[in-house]
Parts: C-alpha cells; sequence; structure tokens
C-alpha cells in the first residue's frame, strides 16, 4: 500500500503541474478545483437528466402513443448502457487522453439531449436515453480517477464530495423541476432545458481540464479480475447491498408517506427538499472525517440507515418523527459514494479506471435488483416489507465494510 501510495502521489502531481505549473508559497501544486467543479456540473446535468423522465411520463406517453409503462423503459434503458460502458468502457478508450474521453462523454450528453427533444418517435427516443446511459458510464467510472490526477492525495475525499454534491443537489430536484418545466414548456422544453448546462458543462472542462494522457502504470482493464482480489471483493459486496437497500426503501418513499404518514403534496415535496439539502450538507462533513476514520464511517453508515429504516416501520404514522429520520437518511445516503470512492482511490490506486467501472456496474445493478425486488415486496406483503428487506441489505453491508476494513489492514 505504501509504494502504490507514493507511484498515485507522483502522477497526481505531475497532472496538476499540466494544468498550468501552479504551486503555492510552499512549492506544493495547487489542485484543479475548477476541473473538479466543472465535471460537478456536468455530475449535475446527468443525474437531472436520467430521473427527469419520472415526472413527465404521461405526456411522452401520450404524444408518442405508447403506454407509460413503455416510456418508464426510458429509465430503464439508460441504465442498461450506464452498466455496459462502465465495464468495457475503460479497456476500449484506454490509450486516449483522458481529457479528451471526459469531454466526449459530455457531447454525448448533449447529443442524447437534443435528440430525446426533438424525438419523432418512440425508437428516437430510446436511443438518445441509450445514449445518456453511455454518458452516465463512461463519465461515472472514469470520475474517481480523474479526482486523483487533479487533486493532492489528501484532498481527494473533498473532490468526491464536491461532484457527489452535484449528484444530491440534481436527484433531489430532478423530477419536481422536470414536472414544473414540463407544465409551462412541455415535456420536450424540459429536456431541451439541460441542454445548454450540459454545453457549459461540456466547454468549461475544455478549458480547465489539463491534458491527462494514459498512465503507463495503469493496470488491468478487465474489471471482472479486480474482483479475485478479496478486499476489492468484500468492498462490492458492502457496496451491492448498501444500494439495493437504499433504493428498495427510497423508490417507494412517496407511497409510504402518502397513504401511512399521509403527507400533502407540498409537504411532500419540502421533505425531498430537506433530504437533498441534508445530502450535501453530509458530503461535505464526510470528506473531513475520512483521512482517519474510513472504515468506522463506511460501516457506521450502512448500520445506521438500518436503524432508520426500522424507525420508519416503527413511527412512519407520525409526520415529525418520520421528518427527523428522513433528513438522517439523506445526510448519509448522500455521504456513503464519497466513502467508497476514497475507498477505491486507496485500495485500487492503480486501478482507478477499471475499479471505478466495476464499481458503477455494481451500483446501477444494484438499484435495479433493489427497485424491483422492493416493488414485489411492496405489492405482496405491503410496504412495511420492503422496508424491512432494505433493512437486512443495510445490516449485511455493515457488515461486510466491517470485513472490508479487516481485509485492507491484514
Amino acid at each position: 500500500m505504501t509504494q502504490h501510495a507514493l507511484t498515485r502521489s507522483d502522477f497526481t502531481h505531475g497532472d496538476i503541474e499540466a494544468a498550468g505549473g501552479r504551486t503555492s508559497t510552499s512549492g506544493v501544486p495547487v489542485a484543479a478545483w475548477g476541473a473538479v467543479i466543472s465535471m460537478a456540473l456536468c455530475v449535475a446535468v446527468l443525474i437531472a437528466s436520467e430521473f427527469m423522465p419520472v415526472s413527465l411520463l404521461s405526456p411522452i406517453a401520450t404524444e408518442l402513443g405508447v403506454t407509460e409503462g413503455r416510456a418508464g423503459q426510458a429509465i430503464s434503458i439508460s441504465g442498461i448502457f450506464a452498466v455496459l460502458t462502465s465495464v468495457f468502457g475503460s479497456g476500449m478508450t484506454r490509450r486516449l487522453d483522458r481529457r479528451l474521453v471526459l469531454a466526449s462523454f459530455s457531447m454525448i450528453l448533449v447529443i442524447s439531449g437534443t435528440i430525446v427533444t426533438f424525438a419523432p418517435n418512440y425508437l428516437a427516443l430510446m436511443i438518445g436515453r441509450a445514449l445518456l446511459g453511455i454518458a452516465i458510464g463512461g463519465f461515472w467510472s472514469m470520475s474517481t480517477s480523474i479526482v486523483m490526477r487533479l487533486v493532492p492525495e489528501g484532498s481527494v475525499p473533498k473532490g468526491l464530495a464536491i461532484l457527489n454534491a452535484g449528484n444530491a443537489v440534481a436527484a433531489t430536484i430532478a423530477a419536481p423541476l422536470g414536472s414544473l418545466l414540463g407544465s409551462y414548456m412541455g415535456w420536450r422544453g424540459a429536456f431541451f432545458a439541460v441542454v445548454p448546462l450540459a454545453l457549459l458543462a461540456l466547454v468549461w472542462q475544455w478549458i480547465s481540464l489539463p491534458s491527462l494522457p494514459p498512465r503507463h502504470n495503469e493496470g488491468s482493464s478487465n474489471v471482472f479480475r479486480l474482483l479475485l482480489r478479496t478486499p476489492v471483493a468484500i468492498g462490492m459486496a458492502s457496496i451491492m447491498l448498501l444500494f439495493m437497500g437504499q433504493f428498495a426503501l427510497f423508490t417507494y418513499l412517496r407511497p409510504f408517506l402518502e397513504t401511512v404518514t399521509s403527507v400533502s403534496i407540498s409537504t411532500l415535496s419540502l421533505l425531498l427538499l430537506l433530504m437533498g439539502l441534508a445530502g450535501v450538507a453530509g458530503t461535505t462533513i464526510v470528506s473531513h472525517l475520512l483521512q482517519k476514520r474510513l472504515f468506522v464511517i463506511l460501516a457506521a453508515i450502512p448500520l445506521i440507515m438500518a436503524v432508520i429504516a426500522l424507525g420508519l416501520i416503527a413511527f412512519g404514522s407520525s409526520s415529525t418523527i418520520t421528518a427527523i429520520l428522513l433528513i438522517g437518511w439523506g445526510l448519509l445516503s448522500t455521504a456513503a459514494p464519497v466513502g467508497w470512492g476514497t475507498w477505491l482511490s486507496r485500495t485500487m490506486p492503480d486501478d482507478a479506471e477499471a475499479g471505478g467501472g466495476l464499481q458503477v456496474a455494481t451500483i446501477q445493478l444494484a438499484i435495479t435488483l433493489g427497485a424491483s425486488i422492493g416493488g414485489v415486496l411492496f405489492d405482496g406483503a405491503g410496504w412495511w416489507s420492503t422496508f424491512l428487506f432494505a433493512a437486512v441489505l443495510l445490516v449485511g453491508s455493515f457488515l461486510f465494510a466491517v470485513a472490508a476494513g479487516r481485509s485492507t489492514r491484514r
């Protein structure tokens, strides 16, 4: 681990200097925070685009002449292509400058939004959404490795926190913003609204990102080979159970709040906003704690989330207690990716791109499984069974996180 850290530190300083050779008065290279923020903007646009259809399914289905179920596949297809790109993208682009590759994924995002906006039929819509999946999988899988090259090693958690802050904000406002814009501009106008932001992110990245040529010490492009390493396999198991549990519960939060807690639409929107704001705060707080308490935090997050899930089962009829629990959920759930991104940067410093691809594929698969199985339980046995299922998965994530910490220390 010491030798890996030294190797990683060497190329980080070289890449930062490539941004313009700026150094502080102490001679330490200055981190390229402008480039990191430009990536955070792109992340926000990616996530907003991914979840925009949630509140626009009805008008999309009506205009294109399909059922709402078929229109809903616009979300599924982006997830499928995100998994495929995250698994195979690193190997296909390993000989290219990472600045060019990242800009290409941002350009694909612009093209996707434009195709969806002017889609004349269902097939065109699905092509646009498939391109969005390619942008999501490619951009996310490379994000950790590029942040590692833009900032000093001690600032990596802060850089990842900035990225996930954009994620938290976009995930919170995507559905209500889509509904609002759709009511004034139509669903096509709502999708087109993100295109100028995507263009801004693209231009900003091109200006602020240094040249990032492929590293000579880059590890294997085979993401599955990484699973042969015990710490990686255990860590990915924890990530899988964490995101399955998170989205098994979060996907069905609205019907729970409407039927069990009996909140109004305005209160529901306020709760979702507070969860998002708590998520932004969580990413900021956790970035300061990860340097010395990484595995403690990785284990504590799913365990506390499991307690919150059980608390919602016990006290879901109380709007006050439910609000407090959901704010806690937002605080922790958005902080989790920052922690596991930091884990990836320390565990696989020379395989960060392949590791990032494996992590993104694991997360996308976990989200799909968690939401699907949670839905079956929700319809078959009631909302409480879904929440209990989430709690069990989160406890499993806690146990694997503990095991990952012990395995890494050996």
